[in-house]
């Protein structure tokens, strides 16, 4: 398979790289040092140059509380970049498979996860321009998966485990909020399924997140468990712990396709981390 991989630099773009070699796939990975894919002609030429079989469009505008004041800058990335990339495979009869995110819903789901069929309702900027960037992909290549995730983490960028650790180094406890549950997806699983996506012909959007559930505070004890770190974690909540995004309360990600890609549960992952975490 002859893979390009945009947003190569970030955390979850460079696992899908090394993935892909590891299968022995002719993986190619870009990022804004090799094109601005918010420029068409840009996005079209990165794409033609490379001549893929499918695309892994990892590039993406992740500041959550940035686009609530940088709402043009995320549009462009979410959105524009995501159309660009999507009409440039299409031309060279491309697949592409396009990251996406929990926060396209409201979260006022709670008794059971979200399946791709539930209707989306944004709450943030972030989560609007995802969703936009969803339907520009599937409107300017058919031959596209779409792979919502949720509270991803991993070696190579900022996660919410890793914040953790470095607080827990320098303090005796640390507040984490317990009224907002999902399931956090470890990249070195997501990248697999990703993958597994690209090589496939199903097509339109697939929940592609950790298997399991648990609030932020029950993640933060289990890792620092598994991490045999001594810090307490104390309770707090979303309103005591305010953020310029509005975050959805339910962001636990179930699927209700064959075809999806099944995740293993979210504390292997928490495990798989801390493991690779220290050989690093």
């Amino acid at each position: 398979m002859k893979l390009l991989v945009t947003g190569a630099a970030g955390m979850l773009g460079h696992r899908v790289v090394a993935e892909a070699r590891a299968r022995g796939w002719d993986a190619v990975g870009i990022d804004l040092a090799e094109a601005d894919l918010t420029d068409p002609a840009q996005a079209q030429d990165a794409v033609e140059e490379h001549a893929p079989e499918a695309v892994v469009h990892c590039a993406a505008f992740v500041d959550v509380d940035g686009a609530e004041e940088h709402e043009d800058a995320a549009r462009r990335v979410n959105v524009d970049a995501s159309a660009n990339v999507a009409a440039a495979a299409a031309m060279l009869g491309a697949r592409i498979v396009a990251v996406s995110t929990d926060y396209v819903f409201d979260g006022t789901l709670t008794d059971r996860p979200y399946v791709e069929s539930d209707p989306t309702a944004p709450l943030g900027v972030y989560g609007r321009t995802k969703l936009a960037g969803e339907q520009a992909v599937a409107g300017h290549n058919p031959d596209h998966a779409i792979a919502r995730t949720a509270w991803l983490f991993g070696a190579g960028g900022r996660s919410f485990p890793e914040t953790m650790l470095t607080l827990a180094a320098d303090r005796d406890a640390v507040a984490v909020v317990t009224d907002q549950v999902g399931s956090p997806t470890w990249t070195g699983h997501l990248a697999p399924a990703l993958l597994d996506l690209a090589a496939a012909t199903a097509t339109g959007v697939f929940h592609t997140a950790g298997g399991g559930r648990c609030s932020w505070h029950e993640l933060t004890v289990e890792l620092f468990r598994a991490a045999d770190v001594t810090c307490r974690v104390q309770e707090t909540t979303a309103a005591e712990f305010r953020r310029p995004a509005p975050r959805p309360a339910w962001s636990v990600l179930g699927t209700e396709r064959d075809e999806t890609p099944r995740l293993p549960p979210w504390q292997e992952g928490v495990a798989a981390f801390l493991s690779e975490r220290e050989t690093t």
